[in-house]
């Protein structure tokens, strides 16, 4: 009897450990599943595409590289801008269109609108345009397309209109606009230092008569009607006066309005882009803007190509389009011919002020 009771303790035990086994696997095998099927959702979140966006300033000028890329946990969010930095090679076609979309769209999730820091202030005709849309395909920049002229037209709307203007960025993103009159405009470095002392200030200048001839080009192909360039240009042609009220002539005269800067910002605080090396080497001119805004160097010669029809570079095709990206029809038009007595006039009259604004801002742009 003793026997049978032991042989039947026996079987009750093992039976027991082959029980307390077979749950133990299975709660394994359980949690295995479950760990798996995470992982596998994140790669999905990271890898999912959507159809590209649209914006106010895209159709307008250049195709916006925003390709909705399905956006990552938010654990993952703050610190898409770095990975993003780290991995995008200074290279063109998909690979960096792709990152500085996937970090666009992680932005428009979890990022927050913010003032700018950084403002492409001046000048018309200078070359700001292709500034900003060569600087936009910075993974931690984020910029707004369209000029919101708030600093000279729409001031008293107020800053929290203004920054609802303002594409939504991360904390390790730059906010970046664009409004090449301000720098012109009189009451404009006063109420950008209200906003912000340690607002960087980019200005894109060119020779100041191919400039001037430039604005009355664009002016002449919306009012047909307009006097000629030279009768615009000076009050007495003869005796080489030349009419400084007008404003195509006025904005050349660069050393006026940058002193009325030079009262409210460092000159530090301002980065002088060269219009001509950013057409004859868009590479260099855009690295040292990089540079100013402490960016890495990620947009390189690599991304550029020079369209010879138009006259000036434009980014490679990005993987996601057929076409590369060029400016407008605007961008490139050939400008009306002036006479060669008029052009030296006009740069006997700008030479005393390119010279002190060499001198002032340490460049010499040989315009000479």
């Amino acid at each position: 009897m003793a026997h049978r009771l032991l042989s039947a303790s026996r079987v009750n035990a093992r039976i027991a450990f082959i029980f307390t086994l077979s749950l133990s696997c299975t709660y394994l095998f359980y949690n295995l599943i479950i760990y798996r099927s995470a992982v596998m959702r994140n790669q999905g979140f990271e890898g999912k595409q959507c159809p590209p966006s649209k914006s106010a300033g895209g159709k307008k000028l250049l195709g916006k590289l925003e390709n909705c890329a399905s956006l990552e946990p938010s654990s993952a969010a703050q610190r898409g801008s770095s990975h993003l930095q780290r991995n995008s090679p200074a290279a063109a076609g998909g690979q960096w269109t792709d990152m500085n979309s996937r970090n666009m769209s992680v932005a428009q999730k979890y990022g927050n609108k913010k003032l700018p820091t950084a403002l492409i202030v001046g000048v018309k005709k200078g070359g700001t345009r292709a500034v900003l849309e060569f600087i936009r395909i910075h993974p931690d920049v984020r910029a707004l397309g369209t000029e919101p002229h708030f600093f000279d037209r729409n001031y008293d709307r107020g800053l929290d209109w203004y920054r609802g203007l303002m594409p939504r960025t991360l904390d390790s993103q730059i906010t970046l606009e664009k409004t090449p009159s301000y720098f012109v405009t009189r009451e404009a470095p006063r109420r950008i230092s209200r906003m912000s002392h340690e607002t960087k200030l980019i200005v894109v200048v060119r020779n100041p008569v191919t400039r001037a001839i430039s604005d009355y080009t664009q002016t002449l192909s919306k009012k047909p009607d307009i006097p000629s360039f030279e009768d615009l240009a000076f009050t007495n042609r003869s005796l080489g006066l030349v009419d400084t009220s007008w404003n195509a002539i006025r904005i050349g005269m660069y050393i006026l309005h940058l002193e009325n800067w030079l009262q409210y910002f460092r000159l530090s605080q301002m980065h002088f882009v060269s219009g001509e090396r950013l057409i004859t080497d868009p590479a260099g001119e855009m690295g040292r803007v990089q540079d100013f805004l402490g960016l890495k160097r990620i947009i390189t010669d690599k991304h550029f190509y020079f369209n010879r029809t138009k006259g000036f570079p434009c980014l490679k095709k990005p993987e996601s389009s057929s076409q590369p990206r060029c400016l407008g029809k605007s961008k490139g038009r050939t400008h009306v011919q002036i006479e060669r007595d008029t052009i030296e006039q006009l740069q006997e009259f700008y030479r005393p002020f390119n010279i002190k604004f060499y001198e002032t801002v340490g460049q010499d742009f040989k315009w000479d």
